[in-house]
């Protein structure tokens, strides 16, 4: 596979991924709409920095330590599966009713450190990061610097589809500002994280 071949074929395969919902997606989505527009963009920088980490681990080869060693994987993993649980309980626990500001109280913890500690405390970004960035590494070229390339791009297509989402979702403020509005978002995204938690938890996420 050439290096032209490659940036073309992970484009594509990171580009479906990126856009296919999933914990993330609905992290920077409450973030935004529950927090505001800054709020968003500090949860999804907070996910981009957790990916990057990731990527630079398996760029070292500790990702494959990862994958290899059980009981590392599944310490991190319950780590990652208890936090996950614990902020679903917090937001499904909420009694907010309106949109974040000086009557609202917004959750604990800046949005970057939740953005960035969900990635972080799930091994299945290391270990999908060890399965699927080698693929795209052409031949003759050092699989390090290449890796924590194609995971950098990754985090940068993510970025964008987060400006999407950022964008699109700030236009309805209007509606959130209906009583109980933020309190149904809060509802939601709390089931949504413990759903995600307890699958970690039990080792069921791809």
């Amino acid at each position: 596979m050439t290096v032209l071949a490659s940036l073309i074929a992970f484009f594509l395969a990171a580009g479906l991924i990126t856009v296919t919902p999933g914990l993330d997606t609905a992290l920077v989505l409450r973030a935004t709409t529950s927090e505001g527009r800054r709020a968003g963009w500090w949860a999804a920088l907070g996910v981009g920095a957790g990916c990057l980490v990731w990527g630079a681990a398996v760029a070292l080869g500790l990702g494959a330590v990862l994958a290899a060693s059980s009981r590392l994987f599944a310490l991190i993993r319950f780590a990652g599966a208890a936090y996950l649980i614990w902020m679903g309980l917090r937001l499904i626990l909420s009694r907010r009713e309106g949109y974040a500001g000086p009557a609202a109280p917004t959750p604990r913890g800046h949005p970057f450190r939740r953005g960035l500690l969900t990635n972080l405390l799930n091994p299945k970004v290391g270990v999908f990061y060890v399965s699927f960035l080698p693929q795209f590494v052409p031949h003759g070229i050092s699989f390090g610097p290449w890796c924590f390339l194609l995971a950098t791009i990754h985090v940068a297509l993510g970025l964008a589809w987060f400006a999407v989402l950022i964008g699109a979702t700030h236009g309805v403020r209007g509606i959130l500002d209906r009583p109980g509005a933020v309190k149904t978002i809060d509802r939601v995204t709390g089931l949504v994280f413990l759903g995600f938690g307890a699958d970690l938890a039990l080792g069921k996420l791809r």
